[in-house]
């Protein structure tokens, strides 16, 4: 009889055990539906709040902690590398590298971090995470197209600072009045970066043949590589022969892309006709 007693007891526990942890998991739920409404509604901190007392209910609610670092990820503000800007991009990052301990496959969580890092003005470490998601994925046309993005704005910066020094404002045709002096100087400082651009915005291209972004940014990086031919006119002639075509495929790419864009919204039926 006392045998018997026990295991009843047990029991017992067992059934309040399940029922407390399934009424905690339902509130955890209740609070992560609450906290969606919030962030739909752009309402981002009060969202963070519910997301917070999601995961202090049940703490291994992963999908309440992707919200919460999305939530952080929303609240950062572009081009701009201020204590508090940083500290709400630091608490996003620690989201959804949480994200990824648990995963470190997770391709949109790198991704994340990668934009969170481009926003914070990062851009080395942006490089790096983006080229984590290409190891992953060497199909991804948008992270090979982030890392030109990269480096062209680099390469840009570096050239107008040193034009700037010299008297110059960047022409975009190679700045054929620069002195060798200059122009020595942009060789050193660019010409690993527009090589490695023009290399990840190919192979975008390749991946998405219709890719307009990709295809404008050849054109500029064409215009970079313009600044390094020291001296060789044909040369810098035939970069910017490349750029203007990059900007007529840019052009037709762009037309191709509202067109299936237009179409889909038509219901299938093509627009252009």
């Amino acid at each position: 009889m006392k045998l018997s007693a026990r295991i009843s007891v047990s029991a017992t526990m067992l059934v309040v055990l399940a029922s407390t942890v399934g009424c905690t998991k339902l509130r955890a739920r209740d609070r992560l539906v609450k906290g969606v409404q919030e962030f739909k509604a752009g309402h981002y901190e009060q969202a963070v709040d519910k997301f917070q007392e999601s995961i202090a209910l049940d703490p291994d609610y992963a999908t309440a902690r992707l919200y919460l670092a999305t939530s952080y990820s929303y609240q950062v503000v572009p081009n701009d590398d201020t204590p508090g800007n940083l500290k709400i991009a630091q608490k996003a990052m620690d989201g959804f590298n949480e994200v990824l301990a648990k995963d470190p496959n997770d391709i949109g969580a790198l991704k994340q971090i990668a934009s969170i890092q481009r926003n914070i003005k990062q851009l080395d470490q942006a490089k790096v995470t983006e080229q984590k998601v290409i190891a992953l994925d060497p199909k991804d046309s948008e992270a090979n197209y982030t890392i030109a993005w990269i480096d062209w704005n680099k390469a840009y910066k570096n050239a107008t600072t040193i034009l700037a020094a010299a008297g110059m404002t960047d022409d975009g045709e190679g700045n054929v009045k620069k002195s060798k002096d200059v122009c020595a100087k942009i060789v050193a400082a660019n010409t690993d970066l527009v090589n490695e651009a023009l290399q990840y915005l190919t192979k975008a291209v390749e991946i998405n043949p219709n890719y307009d972004d990709a295809m404008s940014y050849l054109n500029l990086t064409y215009r970079r590589k313009a600044d390094l031919e020291c001296g060789n006119d044909a040369a810098r002639k035939d970069d910017l022969a490349k750029a203007d075509e990059w900007v007529q495929r840019a052009a037709g790419a762009r037309k191709a892309n509202e067109a299936a864009k237009e179409k889909k919204l038509g219901g299938g039926v093509d627009m252009t006709k």
